[in-house]
C-alpha cells in the first residue's frame, strides 16, 4: 500500500508539472519527452488505481471500479469545455495577412482530412508575426485543477503514518481490524483474521509480486488464457473507444455525409458525454448484474451498433444515433471485465496489470492502423474497421468464457457455510492449480 500511495502521489504531481511545463516547451524534442512523461505517469495511475481497489474490495470491486471509471469519462468530458473559451477561431499568428488567411480556415480544415489532403499552395498562411494564443492558459488552469490530488494523497501517506518524517504525532484513518471487518463478511470475523496473515504472506506487499516466476510454477494452460482472453477483449474495445473519438469527425465531414464542421465538432463531445452518462448508470447496475453479463451486453450492443452504422451510413441523424449508443455500450467495458477476469483469478491483482496493460496498447496501435486504413481506403473503412473489431471482442469474450468454464475451482471447505461470499478463502492468494 506504501509503494502504491507513493508511486500514485509522484505521479499526480508529475502531471501538473508537465501541464505546468507545456506551454513553455518551444521545442518539439523537448514537448515528446515531456508528453512521455505524462503518458508514463498517466499509466500508473490507470494500474495502480485499479488494482488497489480490486484488492481492497474483491467482490464488491465491481461497483468502485463503475465508479472510479465514470470520474475518468466525466475528466475526458469536462477538460474540452476548460481549454475551449482559450481556443482562437482565427489564426493564432496576428500579421497583414490574417484576416484573408482566418476566412481561408474551414476550406484548409476541409483540405486536411486524410483521405484527401489537397494542395494547400495556394492559402496564405502568416509564418511572422505576433502570437495571439491564449491557449497556455487552458494548460495551466487544468495544472492547477489537478493540484489538489496529489494533496490529498500525500494526506493519506501522512494519515496512514508512511511518510517518514511525519509518523510520530499522525493516528491512522482505520486501524487494521476496522480495515479487516470493512472489507469481509462480519459473521467470519474468527476467520478473516487467520486468513489475513497468509494473504498479506502471499507477495502482495510488493508491486511487483505478480511478475515473479514463482507464483507461475504449476500453473494451468487456462490461467494465462484467462488473462490474454480478457486483455484482448479489452484491446479492441478500449481501441475502438480511441479510434471512434479520433476519426469519428473526420468520418462525418468527408462525403457522402458531407456533415458542417461546427455539427461534426460535436460527434466526439456526444460520444464521451454518454460513456460518462452509461458510467454513471453501471454503478447501481452492477450492484445487481454479475459483471459477465454486463460485458456480454456491451460488446452485443457495440456490434449491432456498428451494423446499424453500416446499414444506415447515409443518414446523418442515425450517425449522431450511433455515436450516443456505442457511448453507452462501450461505458462499462473495461471496469465490468476487470472485475470479471480477477473474480475467475481469485483476486491476485496480477490481471489489473495485463488487462489495463493491453487496452492502452489496444488504445494506440488501433488508432495508428485505422488512421492509415482511411488514408488508403477512404471514410467509409471507419465503420468497418469499427465492426471488424467488435466481432474480434466478442469474439475473444466467447473464448474468456470457455476458459472461465475450464477454469479449475478453488477448494474450500466453507463454501457451504457461506453461499454468499464464495471468495473468503481466496483472500490468501492461493491458487488450485
Amino acid at each position: 500500500l506504501a509503494q502504491s500511495l507513493f508511486a500514485l502521489f509522484a505521479s499526480s504531481l508529475a502531471i501538473s508539472l508537465v501541464f505546468a511545463i507545456i506551454p513553455l516547451c518551444h521545442n518539439v524534442v523537448v514537448l515528446a519527452v515531456v508528453m512521455a512523461v505524462a503518458g508514463l505517469a498517466m499509466g500508473c495511475i490507470d494500474t495502480i488505481s485499479n488494482m488497489q481497489l480490486v484488492k481492497i474490495y474483491q467482490k464488491d470491486s465491481a461497483i468502485f471500479l463503475q465508479a472510479l471509471h465514470f470520474f475518468v469519462g466525466f475528466g475526458a468530458l469536462l477538460s474540452p469545455l476548460i481549454a475551449d473559451p482559450f481556443l482562437s477561431d482565427t489564426n493564432c499568428i496576428l500579421s497583414n495577412s490574417t484576416a484573408n488567411a482566418s476566412s481561408n480556415l474551414p476550406h484548409i480544415r476541409k483540405s486536411l482530412v486524410p483521405h484527401h489532403p489537397g494542395n494547400l499552395s495556394h492559402y496564405d498562411l502568416p509564418m511572422k508575426g505576433m502570437v495571439v494564443t491564449r491557449v497556455s492558459y487552458a494548460f495551466w488552469i487544468m495544472a492547477l485543477i489537478n493540484l489538489p490530488v496529489p494533496i490529498a494523497v500525500f494526506f493519506l501517506l501522512y494519515k496512514e503514518r508512511m511518510v517518514p518524517c511525519f509518523n510520530s504525532s499522525s493516528r491512522p484513518l482505520l486501524s487494521a481490524d476496522e480495515l479487516a471487518m470493512e472489507t469481509r463478511p462480519t459473521e467470519k470475523d474468527d476467520l478473516s483474521t487467520a486468513v489475513q496473515r497468509p494473504h498479506a504472506a502471499g507477495g502482495h506487499d510488493d508491486l511487483f509480486s505478480c511478475c515473479q516466476s514463482k507464483n507461475f510454477r504449476g500453473a494451468s494452460y487456462t490461467y494465462f488464457a484467462v488473462h490474454i482472453t480478457g486483455a484482448l477483449v479489452l484491446f479492441m474495445t478500449d481501441g475502438i473507444v480511441g479510434e471512434y473519438s479520433g476519426f469519428i469527425y473526420s468520418y462525418a465531414v468527408e462525403e457522402p455525409l458531407s456533415v458542417v464542421h461546427k455539427v461534426a465538432g460535436y460527434l466526439p463531445s456526444l460520444f464521451w458525454g454518454f460513456i460518462t452518462l452509461g458510467r454513471l448508470i453501471s454503478i447501481p447496475v452492477s450492484y445487481r448484474m454479475k459483471p459477465a453479463t454486463m460485458v456480454f451486453i456491451n460488446v452485443v450492443g457495440v456490434l449491432i451498433t456498428f451494423l446499424l452504422l453500416l446499414i444506415f451510413s447515409y443518414s446523418v441523424v442515425f450517425l449522431f444515433v450511433g455515436t450516443a449508443s456505442l457511448g453507452l455500450f462501450l461505458s462499462s467495458t473495461f471496469p465490468s471485465m476487470l472485475a470479471y477476469t480477477e473474480d475467475i483469478l481469485q483476486y491476485k491483482g496480477c490481471a489489473t496489470t495485463v488487462l489495463v496493460t493491453g487496452a492502452g496498447i489496444g488504445e494506440m496501435v488501433l488508432q495508428l492502423l485505422v488512421g492509415s486504413i482511411i488514408h488508403d481506403q477512404g471514410s467509409y473503412s471507419f465503420l468497418v474497421c469499427g465492426m471488424i473489431f467488435g466481432g474480434l471482442a466478442f469474439t475473444f469474450y466467447a473464448f474468456l468464457l470457455f476458459f472461465h468454464r475450464m477454469y479449475p475451482k478453488p477448494s474450500s471447505d466453507m463454501d457451504d457455510a457461506s453461499p454468499d461470499k464464495p471468495a473468503v478463502m481466496d483472500d490468501t492468494g492461493q491458487y488450485q492449480r
